[in-house]
């Protein structure tokens, strides 16, 4: 391989954002790309430690970027698959209210999918949710028939086999360190070499903002990691679970609460909570950097999260670790459940955006500079959305480059 060569675009960052988005540009022109992944792995981090979900687009305000790339992307993901013999299942889910306080946050849900474009969507009394969701509690709910289930590490090795069979090129084990222009030529030091391109596309996920200053960037945000833990349910519990179950999201936080999710690789996941990681990909307990810990701790935006919500956090923490709180947050959807049903499973690690000002960045940001554009966050749907995410980006390249 000529590490000389120079690309018309290099892309850092080798999971289902990155993927996706180098399609599109290996296709377009004759230009060349090469995807840069620090893991010896694709899809290492968010990409293949999410739940499989194929979102709706019920929870995104009207108009968002979130909203219209997921209702967009979500119809191009089951068509990719169809295409690309990539096993999917169009399930759909129940929303359920456990108690009265939760139907006007669920009343908002409704309206913003058929805002959406979510036809068929179905509001369901606590008999008709039976139907769907025999042994689920809720009083009030609804099902939303667009949702699905896939496996996007399988997605994502098909997005870099297309790139391949384009011309392009994937690389693995090359962790970005730094940049120098030469010229109209960029030149990436990583882990295993220069490699020169005349283009520069971050999807680096958890370490987005690092990439973006080491370009000289300024972000104008931060990324805070949260920690996503999965409990498991036995195998003889699985028939309490039909499809899909979540409950209504407190629409003051941007996590879904933990809910049931049935896998297309079989079985039944209870979780995620939302914990704060210690360490950028730490995705147990025992994981900690101390150079991840300062960088938050010398944020001022991150204080100002912490006080805003400082009681949620140390829910999730208690809940982290104890399982008996765990499995109490899933008896308020299933009362079945038992403390000896479900076993952990593993986690993720969601890449959350953080502005100096203590917000929560709830939409994707993407920000462009000469010679660059950085996806600077990009969090659930992502990978529902990520067909339309990757068509967008590389429309924005394909314009700076002309």
């Amino acid at each position: 391989m000529n590490s000389e060569k120079v690309f018309d675009i290099a892309i850092i960052g080798g999971g289902i954002i990155g993927t996706s988005t180098g399609m599109p540009l290996q296709k377009t022109g004759g230009l060349s790309v090469v995807v840069l992944e620090a893991e010896d792995k694709l899809a290492a981090h968010q990409t293949g430690n999410n739940s499989g979900v194929i979102h709706s687009g019920l929870y995104y305000k009207p108009g968002s970027l979130k909203a219209e790339n997921c209702t967009r992307g979500r119809e191009m993901m089951y068509r990719f698959c169809e295409e690309n013999n990539i096993r999917f299942q169009k399930c759909g889910k129940v929303v359920i209210a456990v108690d009265k306080n939760e139907i006007p946050a669920l009343d908002e849900l409704e309206r913003r999918g058929k805002a959406n474009g979510l036809e068929g969507i179905k509001r369901l009394s606590r008999d008709e949710i039976k139907n769907y969701e025999p042994y689920a509690a809720g009083i009030d709910g609804l099902f939303v028939p667009q949702t699905g289930i896939v496996d996007y590490n399988q997605v994502t090795e098909a997005y870099a086999r297309i790139i391949c069979e384009r011309g392009g090129e994937i690389r693995t084990g090359n962790r970005f360190l730094s940049l120098v222009k030469d010229g109209n030529t960029l030149i990436l030091n990583t882990s295993a070499g220069r490699v020169k391109a005349k283009f520069l596309v971050n999807c680096g996920g958890l370490q987005s903002d690092r990439i973006a200053r080491l370009c000289g960037i300024k972000p104008g945000l931060q990324i805070v990691p949260f920690r996503g833990e999965y409990y498991k349910l036995k195998k003889e519990k699985e028939h309490l679970i039909k499809n899909l179950i979540y409950p209504v999201p407190d629409p003051r936080f941007p996590f879904l609460g933990v809910h049931f999710t049935r896998m297309i690789n079989g079985g039944i996941e209870a979780g995620p909570n939302a914990v704060l990681a210690f360490k950028r990909e730490g995705y147990s307990h025992k994981d900690f950097s101390a150079a991840d810990v300062s960088q938050m701790l010398f944020y001022g935006g991150f204080w100002k999260m912490a006080l805003k919500y400082y009681r949620m956090g140390m829910g999730e923490f208690y809940r982290s670790l104890s399982k008996t709180a765990f499995v109490k947050a899933l008896q308020r959807l299933v009362p079945e459940i038992q403390y000896e049903d479900v076993h952990p499973e593993g986690a993720g690690v969601r890449a959350q955006a953080l502005e100096a000002d203590g917000k929560l960045v709830d939409d994707f940001r993407i920000v462009e500079a000469e010679k660059m554009v950085h996806v600077l966050n990009a969090p659930s749907p992502a990978a529902t959305a990520s067909l339309s995410i990757g068509e967008s980006i590389a429309g924005k390249v394909i314009k700076r480059i002309r």
